[in-house]
């Protein structure tokens, strides 16, 4: 009997060590190594989808060189994407579904139009959003402790390009359009106000609706009223159609833009009637020293790091390092340090956010498309 209960005993223990050992190399009862999600959220798909492209690369790549280096506080690093296609009330939909995914920090969006609306959810939900793309003033004019960006606004952009426009166009006919979104009609107003308090005056200022393929009736008025320079507050495929269909109505007027025409698509679409075309976006991060790394894995990948990429890469940057100097991920604290310090690297340089959250430094300059490329000028 005794021999019976010590083989069962033996058998049990043996059991028991094989289910351990099973466990221990399976991870089945192993705690899961804690994670941290953020997010990117912009144009995924739609017309609009090559920013949201630029975004979802910058933002990837971030991640796997932060997670690369040991991650953030112990923990990796979980990518979600949202796609809003510039739509605001799909943005709001996304923003409440990254919100039950309990991200930390929402890259996005790209369209102001989106991000104004969500950036609401977001306060709501405890969630910090640093926007790469989104310039509209209203953002963080109308934000709350949450929004920031690291690009620049649209007031500023829009005093380079009216500026521009009164000193270098003073003697032609000026059209000023737009797309009746929160960031191409924002940016044509901001033009036109600068282009006016600097003594210009348009001929023609009108909008045109977006996604259509035909503009020509667009151009008829723009041919009547003599039009030679056309500003357009909206984003690079109405632009780039409204050119070609320009040139192709023997217009020979210089387009000038925004920087929602700094993708390669826009030549894509206008073809060589783009020549000439130019438009305003900050100084190219591609060329920067503290880019240089970042920039040359890109370029093993076969990606131009072009647009937003890098202001993507960026956003998310800033955040790892006032979580690390917090020692948490908790959105209002992180917020509260992203204001009361300065200078934190990033592959754009240094930056600094004001009390609205919005960048302290930065500018505007001009690009010039030329050959099927972009340059500074």
């Amino acid at each position: 009997m005794l021999k019976r209960s010590m083989q069962s005993s033996l058998r049990n223990s043996l059991l028991g060590a094989a289910a351990t050992l099973a466990i221990a190399l399976t991870g089945a009862a192993m705690p899961a190594r804690a994670q941290i999600h953020i997010a990117t959220a912009g144009p995924m798909t739609g017309e609009y989808a090559a920013f949201g492209q630029q975004m979802k690369a910058g933002a990837e790549q971030a991640v796997a060189d932060l997670n690369k280096a040991g991650g953030v506080l112990g923990q990796q690093l979980v990518l979600e994407v949202g796609d809003d296609a510039c739509d605001p009330k799909q943005a709001v939909s996304v923003a409440n579904q990254l919100a039950s995914k309990q991200v930390k920090l929402v890259a996005g969006h790209f369209c102001s139009g989106s991000s104004i609306p969500a950036s609401k959810v977001y306060g709501e939900e405890g969630i910090l959003q640093i926007s790469p793309a989104s310039t509209n003033p209203k953002y963080t004019d109308e934000g709350s402790w949450n929004t920031f960006r690291v690009c620049g606004r649209d007031d500023e952009q829009g005093k380079v390009a009216g500026d521009y426009l009164a000193k270098h166009f003073k003697d032609e006919k000026i059209a000023i359009l737009n797309d009746n979104s929160a960031y191409g009609k924002g940016l044509a107003d901001e033009t036109a106000k600068a282009l006016h308090a600097a003594g210009g005056k348009e001929v023609l200022a009108t909008a045109y609706t977006p996604g259509e393929k035909d503009y020509s009736s667009l151009v008829s008025r723009l041919k009547q009223a003599g039009v030679t320079v056309i500003y357009v507050g909206g984003y690079h495929t109405e632009a780039g159609l409204i050119i070609r269909q320009a040139k192709e109505q023997g217009m020979k007027a210089t387009m000038v833009g925004g920087d929602a025409l700094v993708t390669n698509e826009f030549w894509q679409i206008a073809g060589e009637a783009g020549a000439g075309t130019m438009m305003t976006f900050p100084p190219d991060p591609r060329l920067m020293k503290t880019a240089a790394d970042v920039v040359k894995e890109f370029k093993a990948k076969n990606v131009d790091p072009e647009g937003y990429v890098l202001y993507t890469y960026a956003a998310i940057q800033v955040w790892v390092d006032a979580v690390k100097k917090v020692g948490s991920t908790d959105p209002k604290k992180v917020a509260a340090a992203l204001k009361a310090s300065g200078n934190w690297p990033s592959v754009l340089g240094p930056i600094s956010f004001d009390k609205k959250g919005d960048t302290t430094g930065g500018g505007y300059v001009f690009y010039v498309w030329k050959n099927g490329a972009y340059a500074q000028m």
